[in-house]
């Protein structure tokens, strides 16, 4: 049987996505359900196993010889569980044994979102011929990930990289994971949102109140909603800055939901970097959307 399609997941806390990949990173069959991030593991397990059973029911599923894992962190990638934050009921979660299980006992491997993303970069995308760089997914969380000395580097725990975790604010607001000032408790999509809610800024007459909506209004000048983005770019930038100060970076990729609607929050991601001495002097990592 030719095998030489993967299928991949893709699991965050807002969505679950599945794809069946090609050698040069088309996506021949995709499949995506909402994350039930509330809910307790079972109910986020079964959302896992309908877009695997989209997947699988596919006639190319016979192509397929393996299977990866991108998963919102911290996640064991020896043992095969996760514990990602922003999920609150998988903790130690047993994924790997559970996809496998799905899909009749497939080779699968688990790293962390970021890390993912920063192979596919690597590969095909905006850190492509870059031997040194680290890549993230600004999100529902921060993730990340690093390409050493021209290697994808996930770490022993499949953990390397992330960036979101990185305290920034050592007195800031207390982050799920444990520690304050943690760059996803500022940076994330749903802090964005929060911190401008705090700051006074009232959604329109639809009443949304995402960081979509909030990047509208920044867009059309709302001075919470611009403030709120500038904050969420001070934090990527030091945390940016603190790994290019432990390893020389060439590039930063800046990548997930956030950059859609606010493709300004790069840009001053970018020039809160450049204001960063460290940053400056790491072979002028350059900071940009993928």
């Amino acid at each position: 049987m030719h095998t030489d399609l993967v299928a991949a997941l893709d699991i965050g806390g807002t969505k679950i996505a599945g794809a069946l990949v090609d050698g040069d990173g088309n996506l021949l069959v995709r499949a995506q359900r909402p994350t039930p991030a509330r809910e307790g593991a079972e109910a986020v397990m079964g959302a896992v196993d309908e877009v695997l059973g989209e997947l699988t029911a596919s006639a190319l599923w016979e192509r397929a010889g393996s299977a990866g894992i991108g998963s919102a962190g911290p996640v064991d990638a020896a043992a095969g569980t996760v514990s990602p934050v922003n999920v609150p009921g998988w903790r130690d979660f047993p994924l790997v044994e559970r996809v496998q299980k799905t899909i009749g006992g497939l080779p699968v491997a688990l790293v962390g979102d970021g890390v993912a993303m920063t192979a596919a970069e690597h590969w095909l995308g905006a850190a492509r011929g870059y031997d040194n760089a680290l890549c993230l997914v600004v999100s529902t969380g921060v993730g990340g990930g690093l390409v050493l000395g021209g290697t994808l580097h996930p770490g022993p725990s499949g953990n390397a990289g992330h960036i979101g975790h990185i305290s920034v604010d050592l007195d800031g607001d207390l982050c799920p994971c444990g520690a304050r000032g943690c760059v996803e408790r500022i940076a994330s999509g749903p802090n964005i949102a929060r911190r401008a809610l705090d700051g006074g800024w009232l959604p329109g007459p639809d009443g949304d109140t995402t960081a979509a909506a909030v990047a509208a209004a920044a867009r059309a000048g709302d001075p919470v909603a611009l403030a709120s983005y500038e904050r969420a770019a001070q934090a990527l930038a030091a945390g940016i800055a603190a790994t290019a100060t432990l390893v020389e970076i060439d590039i930063a990729v800046i990548g997930g939901g956030w950059r859609a609607p606010a493709r300004c929050s790069s840009r001053r991601c970018a020039a809160a970097c450049a204001t960063t001495p460290r940053s400056r002097s790491s072979a002028g990592s350059p900071s940009r959307p993928p």
